[in-house]
């Protein structure tokens, strides 16, 4: 297994003006355009998420923790990653070397990842809020803390073997950023990519259905005898469940599908544009997790609006029985 120093001296990358060019400079500046768009946006929602939770006690809730972890991580993704592609698209080549681009991988993994647990967590804290599956237990700040630390562990255990040899990270894509590499024929690379797609991607996404899946059943049996609440409470939730596996396959699928493709088809050629759009979806779900996860919730939109709109809410608060049933064990909706 290799040092992380001699990792570091690893002079597969080859980068500069001089390298092939995959795509024309049209394409490259347009990629530049719209991870710009893509960078602005995640960094303004998920900021506003922070700042509105560090301004306003109502929203530092055990149940909203994840919330903002997920802002977190998907800020981290944007600073980490997005924003470098904005400027290496733009040069037309990747311009920070070995080091760079070992350290870029890393952090947009670690922060990926992180996300992905996250929103598999909102799943899981979801359904035991709703549907109790613990009984009486409540659900509390040590509880949600936990859950947050679990998901950095998993991310931190899964990203950090390339750094020592297991794996690798090397450019992806047109050669303008950064990851896992998942076109290596070396064994330990493979290895590494079926072991980490597994576990870092399937397991999340057997959660979020199964969590969901649950969820959807327990609310279906209660709005058959709870009257029209229960049965707008139904409605509301399955559109949100909805909204939020869609997106979560929407954003990963492609770049899950594409990795392990090559990974089990070496030989498959694949045009450029295949190989680029997974990539920039994956991180284009900086922009839909707090669209779906938080402007979609009435409490922090309440605060979040006014503060983009520079005080203005052009929509004014109303109840929502989503957020109530989101928040609320079964057995406090009542029917009319």
């Amino acid at each position: 297994m290799a040092s992380f120093p001699e990792f570091l001296n690893d002079s597969s990358i080859h980068d500069g003006p001089g390298a092939k060019v995959p795509l024309p400079r049209a394409g490259f500046i347009t990629l530049s355009l719209l991870m710009a768009v893509f960078s602005i946006t995640a960094v303004v929602l998920n900021a506003t998420v922070i700042v509105v939770t560090l301004r306003h006690k109502q929203l530092r809730q055990p149940l909203n923790f994840a919330l903002v972890n997920l802002a977190v991580a998907d800020l981290g993704i944007t600073l980490t990653g997005s924003v470098p592609s904005v400027v290496t698209n733009a040069v037309g080549y990747y311009i920070t070397g070995r080091v760079g681009c070992v350290l870029e991988g890393f952090c947009v993994a670690l922060f990926g990842i992180t996300a992905l647990c996250t929103v598999a967590l909102i799943a899981v804290e979801r359904l035991f809020v709703v549907c109790k599956p613990l009984g009486t237990i409540t659900f509390q700040s040590k509880h949600a803390a936990g859950g947050l630390a679990i998901s950095w562990l998993w991310s931190l255990i899964w990203n950090t073997p390339p750094l020592f040899g297991w794996g690798s990270y090397q450019l992806e894509g047109v050669g303008t950023s950064c990851g896992p590499d998942w076109q290596s024929r070396d064994l330990k690379n493979v290895s590494y990519i079926i072991c980490y797609f597994s576990l870092c991607f399937a397991v999340p996404f057997v959660i979020i259905v199964v969590s969901y899946s649950w969820l959807l059943y327990t609310l279906r049996q209660v709005a058959k005898v709870g009257g029209c609440a229960a049965a707008r409470a139904e409605s509301k939730v399955a559109w949100m469940v909805v909204m939020m596996v869609l997106a979560f396959l929407v954003s990963w699928l492609p770049y899950a599908t594409l990795a392990l493709t090559v990974v089990y088809n070496p030989d498959v050629q694949l045009a450029v544009l295949v190989k680029v759009v997974p990539i920039y979806m994956a991180k284009s779900s900086t922009v839909y997790n707090p669209l779906i996860y938080i402007y979609m919730n009435k409490q922090f939109q309440r605060y979040a609006i006014p503060l983009l709109m520079c005080g203005r809410d052009p929509w004014p608060s109303e109840e929502d029985v989503s957020d109530v049933t989101l928040v609320t064990p079964l057995n406090k909706i009542s029917p009319e």
